[in-house]
């Protein structure tokens, strides 16, 4: 071994990446071996906000069992608690017999939190960079959108809103007004996003490039949603698969070629803008009418089983329900987006510096209350 080389050597060492990490977006931890400052190894260790929700669902009521939802991905509560009661109405055999009006606002409120999730994950990634000003304007229309559950279901965060059958409430009168003014607001708040953030030299050399996902990783992982639409996997179930009504809405599917941190940035943003033509077309064409269906005051669901997923925020998002023809679940699994997508870090984060393995984990835009479950 020569000096030079010997000079340059270093040992290896451990580190800790969380679980009180305020860049691991709840109490995730992975466990670095690094070389200087170049990952060689990453381990995930997952498992410090585990609650048992699906067990308890087994000692809870079909209709009981609709607020925990809230509590999985905790940005995303309409969007969980459509994807549980649509996968009930279609293991009681009633999922065309909801109301079109309750079709419509549930298209609304999944919209509406498809936009403040991103926005969370704009918001957080601008701060896990050091961008203070891009969280204050995140978080702007975030707290617009969440006025707007709170009208609607009474709660802003956890909404307990779906129903099977349809809706809890009607909108009240000062719903769609509120709504018109969001949708007048929002492309010009993307704008700023774009100027604020997108466009920064130093933001762009911090994401361009940097831990690059193929498609073939992308479906060996089982990776769904955003990060494999950036990987350049066209594919989206509210257009390929549709549910509900999904399929009288005209929108474009956003999808990236690079499958780089930028790229998983921007297919995000792009799909707010998408999300916000769902909702015109949805403002413009909603009915009159109920928003409940005539079901059974006690849910009995026949014995069987049935598998549902949806479109989620974050990826491909469902329910694996038996029924033994009781008004609880026999067994109930939650398959979740964010336990998949999480796992691709083991392998996304070898190679880079430290620094830049916190900003291809925020890209991932992972919740720890759905993959803890």
């Amino acid at each position: 071994m020569t000096l030079k080389q010997e000079l340059v050597r270093t040992q290896e060492m451990e580190i800790n990446f969380g679980p009180h990490h305020p860049s691991t977006h709840g109490v995730f931890r992975a466990v670095f071996t690094l070389d200087g400052e170049y990952i060689t190894k990453c381990v995930n260790h997952l498992g410090y906000l585990h609650r048992g929700i699906e067990k308890l669902a087994e000692s809870r009521t079909y209709t009981q069992f609709i607020p925990y939802n809230g509590r999985l991905d905790y940005v995303s509560g309409m969007l969980n608690e459509s994807a549980y009661v649509q996968a009930v109405e279609e293991l009681m055999g009633i999922a065309d017999q909801i109301p079109e009006r309750a079709q419509y606002i549930r298209v609304i409120m999944c919209e509406l939190q498809r936009i403040a999730s991103h926005l969370v994950f704009w918001a957080s990634m601008a701060l896990d960079m050091g961008g203070f000003t891009p969280w204050t304007y995140g978080f702007r229309e975030r707290d617009t959108v969440l006025d707007l559950f709170e009208m609607a279901a009474g709660n802003r965060m956890m909404p307990n809103y779906m129903r099977i059958g349809g809706v809890a409430a009607d909108l009240n009168e000062e719903f769609m007004p509120a709504l018109r003014k969001f949708l007048d607001i929002m492309p010009k708040a993307l704008e700023e996003y774009h100027g604020i953030l997108t466009g920064n030299e130093i933001f762009q050399a911090r994401t361009i490039g940097v831990a690059p996902l193929s498609a073939e990783t992308a479906l060996d992982y089982g990776i769904s949603g955003p990060i494999a639409r950036a990987s350049g996997i066209d594919y989206d179930m509210r257009r390929d698969e549709p549910y509900g009504i999904y399929d009288r809405f005209k929108f474009n599917v956003p999808v990236r070629k690079n499958g780089d941190t930028f790229d998983r940035y921007m297919v995000r943003l792009d799909e707010m803008a998408e999300s916000v033509k769902i909702l015109e077309q949805a403002y413009r064409d909603i009915p009159e009418g109920p928003v409940m269906a005539k079901v059974p005051k006690v849910i009995k669901p026949p014995a069987g089983e049935v598998f549902y997923r949806i479109e989620h925020s974050k990826g491909h998002f469902g329910f694996h329900i038996v029924s033994d023809g009781s008004n609880k679940p026999y067994r109930l699994r939650i398959y979740s987006p964010c336990f998949t997508n999480v796992a691709i870090f083991e392998e996304m984060a070898k190679g880079l510096h430290l620094q830049d393995a916190v900003v291809a984990f925020a890209s991932l835009d992972i919740i720890l209350g759905e993959i803890d479950r």
